[in-house]
């Protein structure tokens, strides 16, 4: 299996080190802002791929995943948080039709997806997903205008509302939010509440989720990677482990 990837940041050079490692997988090319000697800048320009690796974020997505999809390389990606945006999730499906090829979502910083799917078919009643993080883990988002991060001295909440307005609100937050929402009850049912918990040693992703299956509660502390505090280890894991079950002879469905 040839793979191409999107982006340089901690997450892109954890896979880059797991490909090497992987028997059958060689890298065969890099999508960057600026062409090098060792990457290019347009999908169209990359050697031949049979799957197209985004670790570059909503922006990366949004540039280069109809392109590669129309091309007919299946896109594996970590940014969920972009298919909020409606007008994207349409050109994303559209060329993926066009092209014969599909977009993968990976599991990302979260578990008990699986089981969300398995529900939703059943109907789902009511899903929740509850985001807890340090104030610093916070920088850069809407939480730094809602709350003075610096001078917490308990948990707060900084925003409430649905997966849709969290992941269009927080594109570098709410990744998990969008993944427990494609998941399951869609954009618009699931309801989102991110915290900010001076007390929090890692960040916590908590799902409640009832329907005709019955209940499910699920909660997960990430750690993050050591060369990127703000990325999670185990969304860096979940891209590897989905290209293996891309290349194993037995996988999950």
């Amino acid at each position: 299996m040839r793979l191409g990837i999107i982006g340089k940041g901690a997450i892109a050079g954890y896979v880059t080190a797991a490909i090497a490692k992987q028997p059958g997988v060689t890298l065969a090319g890099r999508v960057l802002r600026q062409a090098d000697g060792d990457a290019v800048a347009d999908v169209a320009d990359l050697p031949p791929v049979d799957l197209l690796i985004d670790c570059a974020g909503h922006a990366g997505l949004a540039q280069h995943g109809a392109t590669a999809l129309a091309l007919g390389v299946d896109v594996l990606t970590l940014s969920l948080g972009a298919l909020a945006d409606e007008d994207l999730e349409h050109a994303l499906a559209r060329a993926a039709r066009d092209g014969g090829a599909q977009l993968h979502l990976a599991s990302g910083a979260i578990g008990a997806l699986d089981a969300l799917r398995a529900g939703a078919v059943g109907g789902l009643s009511n899903v929740t997903y509850t985001g807890r993080k340090p104030p610093a883990g916070w920088r850069g988002s809407p939480a730094e205008t809602a709350l003075d991060l610096d001078g917490l001295t308990d948990a707060a909440v900084h925003f409430t509302g649905t997966a849709r307005a969290a992941a269009l609100a927080y594109p570098k937050n709410a990744n998990v939010a969008a993944a427990v929402a494609l998941a399951g009850a869609g954009f618009d049912d699931t309801q989102v509440a991110l915290i900010a918990d001076p007390a929090a040693s890692g960040n916590t992703h908590e799902i409640i989720a009832e329907g005709a299956f019955g209940s499910l509660s699920f909660r997960l502390t990430g750690n993050s990677l050591p060369d990127n505090p703000r990325s999670s280890a185990l969304a860096a894991m979940s891209a590897v482990a989905a290209i293996r079950q891309a290349s194993a002879p037995i996988r999950f469905a």
